[in-house]
């Protein structure tokens, strides 16, 4: 009889706890509702990242530090691991949205709905939107994550169609992205470090003229270095991918203060690609604007408006302007506009 008893004892005591677990495990319906929760209830936050794309010829690390505050308020400080001295920022204020990049003296400002009209694996808000828009999303639960995937929307890159997000379970917010291809393969990964809800900001945050004006240390060695580099020739770089088209004609202009380079590519599709070393100014310069979308290349960010895609990088402005390629093949032949030079 005892040993019956006691049979019954660690059967129910084993029930108890199946079942206890049960009840302490969320299901979706339950992490989406904190999701949203979480959305109505914040004032703001601050995050740092680290970025991994393996979308171009070469992997491409940043270091990401974003503040988003109540109602509209945005500054994404991106910087590349290899190449410090032209970190840029996407800004979003009361004027508008900007793409920075204050060693250069250079700003782009666009006519976008930047960051609704686009999945963006930094920001939270976006994350949650991508989870509440698909109603097919798959959930699992782990051992510190409520993991979900989804769809997204790359209206610039339809080679990314889904993504894996990894939510925190005690606080929700995210801990790591992995935005996959057609073949499940992960080219873009996301680790957060020190999500910060509901931080204090000062009044001018969010100002262009702060962002472009804060003089750190970096910043002024790379407008030294920016202006040193400025009687030196400018190197020609060749994209490695062209859409199947041919160099048909290098041509150079001389300029005041250096020269430019007007490379002409003859194929299926036709495109033309300008190269000019960029001369940094002591004087804010006024954006220049764009009618289109912020796109990043892996080395850099760019403008992409309806024909032409602009870019800086490496103290040279780049630009590639063409009617016949598609959107998804400017975008491709810009990324691997990096490292092969004239032969």
């Amino acid at each position: 009889m005892k040993k019956i008893y006691a049979y019954r004892v660690a059967f129910v005591l084993a029930l108890l706890i199946v079942l206890l677990a049960a009840c302490g495990e969320k299901s979706q319906e339950d992490v989406i509702a904190k999701l949203e929760e979480n959305l109505e209830d914040m004032t703001g936050y601050k995050t740092k990242a680290e970025m991994s794309m393996n979308t171009g010829q070469e992997e491409q690390k940043f270091n990401i530090e974003v503040w988003y505050k109540q109602e509209d308020f945005y500054r994404v400080s991106l910087e590349n691991s290899l190449d410090q001295k032209e970190s840029q920022i996407i800004l979003k204020n009361e004027d508008g949205v900007f793409v920075l990049t204050p060693a250069l003296d250079k700003s782009f400002k666009f006519q976008t709905e930047w960051p609704d009209n686009s999945s963006q694996p930094y920001l939270y808000q976006s994350l949650i939107n991508d989870v509440l828009k698909d109603t097919e999303a798959a959930f699992e639960s782990t051992e510190n994550h409520y993991v979900f995937k989804t769809k997204t929307n790359y209206q610039s890159n339809n080679n990314l169609p889904y993504q894996e997000i990894y939510f925190d379970k005690n606080s929700y917010t995210p801990a790591v992205v992995k935005v996959l291809d057609k073949d499940q393969n992960a080219l873009v990964e996301v680790n957060f470090s020190n999500f910060e809800m509901d931080p204090a900001f000062n009044e001018d945050d969010f100002t262009m003229e702060k962002n472009m004006t804060s003089s750190e240390t970096g910043d002024e060695e790379a407008s030294a270095q920016a202006e040193e580099s400025d009687v030196e020739d400018l190197t020609v770089l060749y994209p490695s991918y062209t859409a199947g088209a041919e160099i048909l004609e290098k041509k150079e202009v001389e300029l005041e203060n250096g020269k430019r380079v007007i490379l002409t590519f003859e194929g299926d599709k036709n495109f033309t690609l300008v190269e000019e070393r960029n001369h940094t100014s002591p004087v804010l310069s006024s954006p220049q604007e764009v009618n289109g979308d912020i796109v990043n290349l892996g080395h850099t960010i760019a403008a992409l408006s309806q024909n032409t895609i602009e870019w800086s990088y490496n103290g040279i402005d780049f630009t590639l302007a063409s009617d016949e390629l598609t959107r998804e093949e400017m975008i491709q032949i810009a990324e691997s506009v990096q490292g092969q030079v004239a032969k």
